[in-house]
């Protein structure tokens, strides 16, 4: 039995899936832990894929294998291939300013017909700027910019310290639409764009198609050498693809952090900065809207109640629509959409007879819920046609989760059987540059959640919004 292996190093831990290249039916699969924190050295990225690998019983008996990661992170290279700095993950904020300047600097339009996206602070071109202005030093060591999914390729095809072909370096259209310099409409990169924000240029990886490979694996623990390897996607890409989402589909994951996203026929450019133009990783489309606050949303539910997820659930549940005028705008560590980096959450409406675990439990679902449902709104506002909503992430299994989306969506609600959708999209990426056709692998059964839109639910979330001038 031919097997095909897909990876997904997100921004928690990575994750190693190996299935039958025939069916698509889960063989084995492993997992280890990232380092918390909004920078860290890609070498323990590293360190954790082959420690995933082992998890999964090693690699033996696969033909091809193919990596998503998580998008934007900065991975600095010196001439020797050395990491010259931790990596700036997609969730550290510190180059807001740095955004702001790039937008003040070319105008919007620009950026948006440029790269098909506004900078904002999650954007590598924006960490490259402040890595420019605030670590000249190792600005100038920087020979090479990656992404995570590109280092870990890279790694995996046996370059590295004191082996820096740089030619060898690669990426997908999915990641490299998600750096602020390669352009989506066109399918190449915007370097005028990189070497403004930079200041000189740069290597960055060559992108390759869908079902190209980037070559062969060098021999590893767990890892024998001449593995096929795909060019792996950005991690919403690499979700999309798993999920076998196509026309007419939206898909809202909620992880650590919470995205909207659609695939679409032709690129979108939006010029207000709410929708990302990005790509996908089967040569159309993907426009995507992010929040930072997501999962970890009703995470911190659960520390303020002293419940564990089900309890929160339930909680949740025994409130009504609207959690008794009790709002919370979930901004827990700055936001992305809207594009408030420095904000704090806020409690709205808290009264005397409101103030009780199961309003607060709802306000947080409905909270999130809400960021969430913004983005739909704004994907819809680019001509996008909403046929399905599929459910995905660590939050989608969260009951009240499922049965509160379609009260804040105002659509019903699908959600797939649960699965490690990155590293699935891997996997049918791997799989398509083995036999050179995407597999036909069957998703798996689904459940519809239906209920009556409540307009109370974003009503008010939108009035709180407007109190606090957002």
């Amino acid at each position: 039995m031919a097997l095909i292996a897909g990876i997904d190093s997100s921004t928690q831990s990575c994750k190693v899936v190996v299935r039958d290249l025939e069916t698509g039916g889960l063989v084995r699969e492993g997992r280890a832990s990232h380092p918390a924190g909004t920078e860290v050295n890609p070498v323990l990225w590293w360190d954790a894929l082959l420690a995933a690998v082992l998890d999964a019983g090693g690699l033996e008996g696969v033909v091809a294998l193919s990596i998503g990661g998580q998008q934007h992170g900065c991975v600095c290279l010196d001439a020797a291939g050395e990491v010259v700095r931790p990596a700036l993950l997609w969730n550290d904020t510190r180059s807001a300013s740095s955004a702001d300047d790039l937008v003040a600097e070319l105008g919007a339009e620009a950026w948006s017909t440029g790269a098909g996206s506004l900078p904002v602070a999650s954007f590598t071109v924006t960490k490259l700027r402040w890595l420019r202005d605030h670590e000249p030093t190792n600005a100038d060591a920087t020979v090479a910019v990656a992404l995570p999914h590109d280092y870990l390729t890279w790694r995996l095809l046996g370059y590295g310290p004191g082996n820096a072909d740089f030619s060898a370096l690669v990426t997908d259209r999915s990641d490299a639409s998600g750096t602020g310099y390669w352009s989506p409409a066109t399918g190449a990169y915007r370097l005028d764009l990189l070497e403004h924000a930079f200041g000189r240029e740069v290597i960055v990886p060559r992108v390759l198609g869908p079902a190209d490979a980037a070559g062969e694996t060098a021999a590893f623990p767990g890892v024998p050498a001449g593995i096929l390897v795909g060019a792996g996607a950005g991690d919403n890409a690499g979700a999309a693809l798993g999920l076998g989402a196509g026309r007419g589909d939206v898909v809202v994951s909620i992880g650590t952090s919470g995205t909207v996203f659609a695939v679409t026929d032709t690129a979108v450019a939006d010029a207000s900065g709410t929708v990302a133009g990005f790509a996908d990783a089967t040569g159309l489309f993907l426009p995507l809207v992010a929040t930072l606050n997501a999962a970890r949303v009703l995470a911190a539910a659960g520390t303020l109640l002293g419940a564990d997820h089900d309890r929160v659930a339930d909680l949740a549940m025994e409130a009504a629509p609207g959690s008794g005028g009790l709002v919370l705008l979930p901004y827990l560590e700055g936001e992305r959409s809207p594009n408030l980096p420095t904000a704090r959450g806020s409690i709205h409406g808290l009264t005397l007879a409101n103030t009780t675990p199961s309003n607060l439990a709802r306000a947080m679902v409905e909270g999130m819920l809400c960021g969430l449902a913004d983005g739909l709104d704004a994907i819809v506002s680019r001509g996008v046609a909403v046929e399905r909503v599929l459910l995905i992430g660590g939050g989608a299994r969260n009951s009240a989760v499922q049965r509160i989306a379609p009260e804040v969506f105002g659509l019903p609600v699908t959600v797939p059987p649960t699965s490690e959708y990155v590293a699935d999209g891997a996997a049918r990426q791997a799989a398509w540059v083995r036999t050179g056709e995407p597999p036909a692998w069957t998703l798996g059964r689904t459940t519809r959640f239906d209920a009556s839109t409540q307009p109370v639910i974003r009503e008010q979330y939108a009035a709180a919004g407007r109190a606090l001038g957002y």
